[in-house]
This record gives structure tokens, C-alpha cells and sequence, in this order.
């Protein structure tokens, strides 16, 4: 039986330009104003400069964000967000307030008091 096109979720489209750990840390680091890629790299701790460099470049691929190339001596190069780039800063702002609130923290009962986190079980073969 032939299907349709089935049409595509609209969040995987995001995620294909903005998803994984890096590409989303770029572009929160990047909100702050243009950057020099040595400047990203001290700021984004456990990157590699293969992954930077390759991330940086998906993201200038797909117009979120640009690159300036000084020809000086010692050469400079800029990062900067595209007003294409800018238009993710409330979905960056909104998934950090949700991480401070949320993200690896005991979770708080109605009373304030702590509820214990659940222990993994490994189970023998």
C-alpha cells in the first residue's frame, strides 16, 4: 500500500540545524555579541577544535550565524549571530530558564522538603 508524503514535524527541522550539545551552546555564548573563535573555545570547556570548527560551520550554513575574516597580522576571524540567529535568542532563553529550574536538581515536594532520587538497579544475569 503506497503512503503519502507524510510531512515533517516541524521541531526535527529545528533540531537538524540546531540540535546536539554544541550547536546550542554556540549560539547561547553567541548571544552576548560577536566572539573570536579563541574566545569560543575558552568559553565552551570540553570542545574539540574539530567539533568547534565543524559546528561553527553547519551553523554559517544555515544563515545562523556569520563569519567575519580580518586580513591582518595575526590573522582575526568573528563569530556573530545572523538576524536569522537572533530569532532563536527566546527558545535559547526559555531552554536555559527550564535547565536552571529543571535540569539535574532534587526534585521538591508541595512542603519544600527533598525527594530522594531513585537508585539504579542492576540486576544480575
Amino acid at each position: 500500500m503506497a503512503q503519502g508524503r507524510q510531512e515533517r514535524c516541524p521541531i526535527m527541522d529545528t533540531l537538524d540545524m540546531i540540535g546536539g550539545k554544541w550547536k546550542i551552546t554556540l549560539l547561547y555564548e553567541l548571544l552576548a555579541g560577536e566572539k573570536r573563535y579563541a574566545e569560543l573555545r575558552r568559553a565552551i570547556a570540553g570542545i574539540s577544535e574539530k567539533v568547534l570548527i565543524a559546528s561553527l560551520r553547519g551553523l554559517e550554513a544555515d544563515g545562523l550565524v556569520e563569519r567575519e575574516s580580518f586580513h591582518e597580522v595575526p590573522p582575526r576571524v568573528v563569530y556573530r549571530l545572523t538576524r536569522r540567529g537572533r530569532t532563536l535568542e527566546a527558545a535559547l532563553q526559555a531552554l536555559c530558564e527550564w535547565g536552571e529550574r529543571h535540569a539535574r536538581r532534587p526534585a521538591l515536594r508541595t512542603d519544600g522538603t527533598v525527594r530522594a532520587r531513585s537508585r539504579r538497579v542492576v540486576l544480575a544475569k
